[in-house]
């Protein structure tokens, strides 16, 4: 896990913007720091295995007694009520029993994705879904929710249109021969001169057209709709064509052409990418030991909210005592708590 003085940049992250209260719940004590947050609080996230957070006392049953109105959203990998809801797993084992990950590769072999589909998509976006639709719900109801995301579930759409087209044919279909997956010429990625990459998106014949066109090659025009070995042939020749210049001499070769076609990025040339940074797609944050250092930004842009307040991810503990005195403790009381270590500050 990379480090710079001792601090994990995994860890700062994942955790910008948060506030960080240590607390020991398994103390009585400790049990009613959480409960006192409890009250006034809208969502509750937890993603221990099903029956964990029961046992701790912090069920949904206890604690919607407590606010009715509690979002209560319990992450796993295979539900609260399955045959599997006990079983361990990871992001690979999601997406595999989803059948995202079997339908990802080429004939002869399994690839797997260079990101963490399940986890994030399955797990923290598919959870963003829960709490906002159970806060829209809540608006209606007055109501809290206890909202079961598993993870495998949540990847399931990613083999939607390959399962559609199964329930036509009863016939699977290999990995690399899915249109959207690697089987035609005109949608597809190709290595240039360079060693880089570059992505033709020309699905559609208004683009495709564009692009033979562009290229001198009219005659490729129909036959990206034949299969076989015509279809092999010509992915060759256009495999072919892009060996043929570097993958800056392509992007300025096609710059002015509406046809789809776009750089693959490095991780280190997303950072430096033009459109990512025009779009606000990275932030600078500073932490003590680390200084100044780059994190991702959220997405999605609102017309008449400012989310610029940000913030590096807190050491242990780092807000404990202003949490407390925002839940109306006493100087006094915080002092006993931090004595007997039932909570941990760190200011």
């Amino acid at each position: 896990e990379p480090r710079i003085n001792g601090v994990s940049m995994m860890y700062l992250a994942l955790n910008r913007s948060k506030k960080s209260l240590a607390v020991n719940y398994l103390s009585a004590k400790g049990k009613q720091v959480i409960f006192d947050m409890i009250k006034n609080a809208d969502v509750l996230v937890e993603q221990f295995r099903p029956g964990v957070m029961k046992k701790l006392g912090f069920g949904y049953e206890e604690l919607s007694a407590i606010n009715p109105k509690l979002i209560y959203v319990s992450i796993t990998g295979y539900g609260q009520h399955s045959s599997k809801a006990m079983d361990a797993g990871h992001d690979l084992n999601y997406i595999a029993i989803a059948g995202a990950l079997g339908i990802t590769g080429t004939e002869d072999e399994i690839v797997i994705p260079g990101f963490q589909l399940g986890d994030i998509a399955g797990g923290s976006y598919m959870a963003m879904n829960a709490v906002t639709t159970a806060l829209y719900q809540r608006e209606k109801t007055g109501k809290g929710e206890w909202i079961d995301v598993a993870m495998t579930d949540a990847a399931v759409p990613f083999a939607a249109l390959q399962f559609a087209n199964y329930q036509a044919t009863k016939e699977n279909i290999n990995r690399g021969e899915f249109e959207l997956s690697g089987a035609l010429a005109n949608y597809n990625v190709y290595k240039c001169k360079d060693g880089k990459f570059v992505a033709l998106g020309s699905l559609e014949p208004k683009f495709w057209n564009k692009f033979c066109t562009r290229v001198n090659r009219q005659d490729w025009s129909e036959l990206f709709l034949l299969k076989g070995e015509q279809l092999d042939t010509l992915k060759a020749e256009v495999k072919e064509l892009f060996l043929a210049k570097t993958r800056q001499e392509w992007l300025l070769y096609f710059k002015e052409d509406d046809i789809c076609f776009t750089t693959i990025n490095s991780i280190s040339e997303m950072e430096t990418d033009a459109y990512l940074n025009e779009r606000k797609m990275f932030l600078e944050n500073e932490h003590p030991s680390v200084g100044k250092y780059r994190t991702i930004n959220q997405p999605l842009k609102f017309k008449q909210t400012n989310f610029d307040n940000n913030w590096a991810a807190p050491d242990l503990g780092h807000d404990s005592v202003n949490i407390l005195l925002s839940l109306n403790y006493s100087e006094s009381e915080i002092a006993e708590l931090i004595k007997k270590a039932i909570i941990k500050s760190k200011t």
